[in-house]
């Protein structure tokens, strides 16, 4: 048989073994994906990340962001789109790691949020107002200096709340539609109470407002019918000896989180759960897991001895681990929660089972959690992925 012909013949041969190594490769993927789905199901995110990525267990992946480095930067992501607000500029980065947006910008107190496949950044005590989704700038706002930016929120279908001071008041909520109008479609003002913040659920918006009665700080939670521009509250529930650090919505329900004790409750105002912290210090909180919200409760007001804790709707325990190391910060995301420890990072499910770990991130300052176990791990000028 000539040389040709043996060449020839293992060319024609060459296909088929590669069909059956990737019949292998597979069906090990497979069995992987069923193992895993039936134990926590979280297998479906691994075939979504091998599929996308093509290998796992990787910190540093291809994407990686480069931005300027400064201690005020404030991150959010917007499906696989990163956005990063400073004092000095606020820039959208797309999957790939590059910038298709950015708008300089002057803020003392920079803040982010984000909801509904958007994104709103603001300055804390300034007058600048930015929202975002990843075709860049939607909506920019500008306040009178005497009526600054307290706080904004987006709901799950991107209808924002705005709270701000109000001259002659003790605050208001302007409330913006999907449209995204630059006149507000809703404004409550409040003359008795001091205004804290504010989201949007369906039809009504939830005001959270600060008073004290009998020398005791209450936080109340007023529900406005936005489609009868209702001035009084139709329903209300009341936070007593809290103050009130965010509100959101959880299941179906809205959660506020205050230095006390979680709350959920319906817009009608009847409370369905609540999970007093027992004396622990509320140090870190992230209402965007699926099915969960996690708290890091500290048990004295300085030091790093506690507990980290996720909490279903019903205000039961999910998974408690106790915590006798620094955490830097806690990002929830789908099914996952990742923490960023001085030094390593952690990924649990929620009932706080390990899930994956990452050593050596002595230069990561941050880290966020995507919904499929992805992790972006911050560092002073740039961001990589995490592939567990």
């Amino acid at each position: 048989m000539s040389e040709k012909q043996k060449t020839g013949g293992e060319e024609k041969r060459h296909p088929i073994r590669s069909f059956l190594s990737f019949a292998v490769l597979l069906a090990t993927v497979l069995l992987v994906v069923l193992f895993a789905a039936y134990r926590d199901g979280t297998g479906f995110d691994i075939l979504r990340r091998y599929l996308h990525y093509g290998r796992s267990e990787q910190a540093g992946g291809e994407v990686v962001y480069h931005y300027d480095a400064s201690s005020k930067n404030r991150f959010a992501l917007l499906g696989d789109y990163l956005v990063v607000l400073s004092d000095a500029s606020l820039r959208l980065f797309d999957g790939q790691g590059a910038e298709v947006w950015s708008t300089p910008v002057t803020m003392a107190a920079p803040a982010l949020a984000t909801g509904g496949g958007r994104a709103v950044a603001y300055d804390v005590g300034g007058t600048a107002l930015y929202v975002l989704d990843q075709t860049g700038l939607l909506l920019e706002l500008t306040a009178h200096e005497e009526e600054p930016y307290i706080s904004a929120t987006l709901n799950q279908s991107g209808v924002l709340a705005v709270t701000a001071q109000k001259r002659g008041y003790k605050g208001s909520i302007k409330v913006y539609d999907q449209a995204l109008e630059p006149d507000p479609a809703f404004e409550f003002q409040s003359s008795q109470r001091f205004v804290l913040d504010g989201y949007v659920r369906g039809d009504r918006l939830a005001a959270v407002t600060l008073g004290q009665e009998n020398g005791v700080f209450i936080s109340s939670v007023g529900f406005y019918d936005l489609s009868k521009n209702a001035k009084e509250p139709e329903a209300s529930y009341s936070i007593s000896g809290g103050l009130v650090a965010a509100v959101g919505e959880a299941e179906g329900r809205i959660a506020t989180v205050s230095d006390t004790v979680l709350t959920f409750a319906g817009t009608d105002g009847e409370i369905s759960a609540s999970y007093p912290y027992q004396g622990a210090y509320l140090r870190e909180y992230d209402l965007g897991g699926s099915g969960f919200t996690a708290l890091l409760l500290n048990r004295y007001r300085s030091g790093s001895v506690g507990r980290l804790v996720t909490v279903d709707k019903n205000g039961e325990e999910l998974g408690s681990l106790e915590v006798r190391e620094e955490v830097l910060s806690i990002s929830a995301a789908g099914r996952y929660l990742a923490v960023l420890y001085a030094g390593h990072l952690t990924v649990y499910n929620q009932d706080l089972q390990a899930y994956a770990t990452l050593q050596g991130t002595e230069d990561t300052r941050g880290a966020l959690m995507r919904p499929d176990g992805t992790v972006l791990l911050l560092s002073a000028s740039s961001a990589s992925l995490f592939l567990p």
